[in-house]
């Protein structure tokens, strides 16, 4: 695997991985902490629409993709706040056409241009260095307005009714989390794909969640498990020849599975 690193292209999967870990551990830990998967789901899913507008008008894809998933994901929002008792009803609704328009999309685009599938699965070998610079960029805005909102977050988290008393706008706090998920969905494109997104977005605050005691601490720790699976897969893959972004949700699985086993058996109750 060192010696791999002497192409370019394994620079850039290795940053790519270090860049997404970040996005992964701060709003990832929003998303477990908030319980919001299957709303993250949605919005890791519906963003493929965002893919065929951008391949059928020949417009840039990472762009299109982030404008639309901002867009889903406030409207997701929306519907999920006015009817409670249908959330996931909507949410799976705006998923599938989000997904249907984009495969129209997608087959209708002129000519031939970029495989829409590697959308999907993800092609972390195939990382430009604009990529990692639109990466770059997207995980600056996430780390700002995380460290800038950080109080707040942390109560609407917990204690949303608590959080009102103190002045917190809710209610406006809750959509912008909902655009910071549309960004990382945008920078996990190319690690896992929107098949793959939600597993990354899950796994690492998961375990994290378990070692850690503060929402804090939980991020920092889910940002380096993430880099760890990232790069773990990346060698995996490597090595077995297997696709990127699999390979590192598997390594990502075995850590949430094997890790709560290994700490009963060696912490065994008195």
């Amino acid at each position: 695997m060192i010696a791999a690193l002497q192409y370019e292209f394994m620079r850039h999967a290795v940053f790519a991985g270090l860049l997404a870990s970040i996005a992964c551990g701060l709003i990832g830990s929003l998303v477990v902490v908030n319980r919001i998967s299957f709303l993250a789901g949605g919005i890791a899913h519906g963003a493929y629409g965002g893919i065929g507008v951008a391949l059928f008008l020949a417009w840039p894809v990472m762009p299109t993709t982030l404008g639309f998933s901002v867009a889903l994901a406030l409207l997701m929002g929306w519907v999920t706040r006015r009817r409670r008792e249908r959330a996931d009803t909507a949410i799976g609704a705006l998923w599938a056409v989000g997904m249907a328009v984009g495969v129209i999309l997608a087959e209708l685009r002129p000519g031939y241009g970029v495989d829409p599938m590697s959308y999907l699965f993800g092609s972390l070998l195939a990382v430009s260095t604009g990529d990692l610079l639109g990466m770059l960029a997207l995980d600056a805005v996430i780390l700002l307005v995380v460290l800038g909102l950080y109080k707040p977050l942390l109560a609407m988290s917990y204690d949303p009714e608590f959080a009102r008393s103190r002045g917190v706008r809710v209610e406006a706090l809750y959509y912008l989390m909902l655009a910071l998920i549309a960004l990382s969905v945008v920078i996990l494109l190319r690690v896992a794909g929107l098949i793959l997104v939600l597993a990354l977005l899950t796994i690492p605050p998961s375990v994290a969640e378990r070692f850690s005691p503060s929402l804090g601490r939980m991020m920092i720790l889910a940002c380096l498990l993430s880099a760890a699976f990232a790069w773990l897969g990346l060698a995996l893959s490597y090595v077995l020849n297997l696709a990127s972004g699999a390979a590192i949700i598997m390594v990502g699985a075995a850590a949430y599975f094997l890790l709560p086993l290994a700490r009963r058996l060696v912490v065994r109750p008195s």
